[in-house]
């Protein structure tokens, strides 16, 4: 069962109703601004809201369920419908099928189960289905502040870490990493130090990965399993399953073998390429 919360109502609500197995999904792409440095007029929150959408899909399918996954869009440019493409297929994104600004049921089959807006927006008339919105992202912060919050929202700093050479090539998947390590309705800071420490994190997991994978396999353990399915059905919980992974590998009581298996499983929903490094790694003899 996958339970979200309509922030209409504030309440958890099961989708789809049972015993349907298809989830029809309507994501609603935010009007495109021009302020963009890339002149796209795409910006963060454009790609969080699809990424929502996605994960929620693939947590679906990890449920067993068929998707349907349509995104609305103002009308866009041949230019800026070609760069929203590219920027979605970069951070993983699956693609949806694109209705442009039409009413989505055509596509879908029938009216949608759920609904994934931008919270500050309003996609229009949503009588059908949950709502799920989307928390804001920000670039800007204030240039004086550098110390890390207690609440652990990314660190207010925007030049990446000039010590370490990986920062040289800035890994897009750190961006979908960054945006789903907090609660889809929570606002987001997005920086040059935040998405420096996500791209450090990834190239850790995926060493470790690669590492374990030499490993005999063995089965992912049942409280791992349960745990982390549970968060994801329960409201999409993405932020705890990220902290459960980094939980298990340092923990000595779980085998290499079933922490791969664990990382790989979970990437289905994460996206993150975890796996990407496996049969790539350096000799270590002299």
């Amino acid at each position: 069962m996958l339970r979200i919360t309509d922030t209409r109502t504030g309440h958890l609500v099961e989708i789809p109703a049972a015993p349907r197995r298809l989830l029809r999904s309507c994501v609603h792409l935010p009007a495109l601004g021009a302020g963009t440095d890339d002149g796209t007029g795409i910006g963060p929150l454009h790609l969080r809201v699809p990424l929502i959408g996605d994960v929620l899909a693939r947590t679906a399918e990890l449920n067993g369920l068929q998707v349907v996954t349509v995104l609305t869009t103002p009308e866009l440019t041949p230019d800026r419908a070609r760069a929203l493409d590219r920027v979605m297929a970069v951070l993983g994104i699956h693609p949806p099928t694109v209705i442009g600004p039409h009413r989505p049921e055509a596509a879908l089959g029938g009216p949608a189960d759920v609904h994934v807006t931008a919270g500050d927006t309003d996609p229009g008339d949503l009588a059908d289905g949950a709502r799920i919105e989307v928390g804001r992202v920000d670039t800007t912060v204030p240039e004086q502040d550098t110390a890390a919050p207690a609440d652990g929202t990314p660190t207010p700093v925007d030049t990446a870490d000039p010590a370490d050479p990986a920062d040289d090539a800035p890994d897009p998947l750190a961006v979908r990493l960054l945006l789903l390590g907090r609660p889809y309705g929570t606002p987001v800071t997005v920086t040059g130090a935040a998405l420096a420490g996500a791209g450090r994190t990834l190239r850790d997991w995926r060493r470790s990965v690669a590492d374990w994978a030499q490993e005999p396999s063995r089965p992912i353990p049942a409280d791992l399993l349960g745990q982390s399915h549970a968060a994801l059905a329960e409201d999409l919980d993405v932020a705890a399953v990220l902290a459960l992974l980094a939980e298990v590998a340092g923990r000595s009581d779980v085998p290499a073998g079933a922490k791969f298996e664990t990382f790989a499983h979970l990437d289905r929903v994460l996206g993150l390429d975890l796996a990407r490094d496996v049969g790539h790694q350096r000799p270590t003899g002299p």
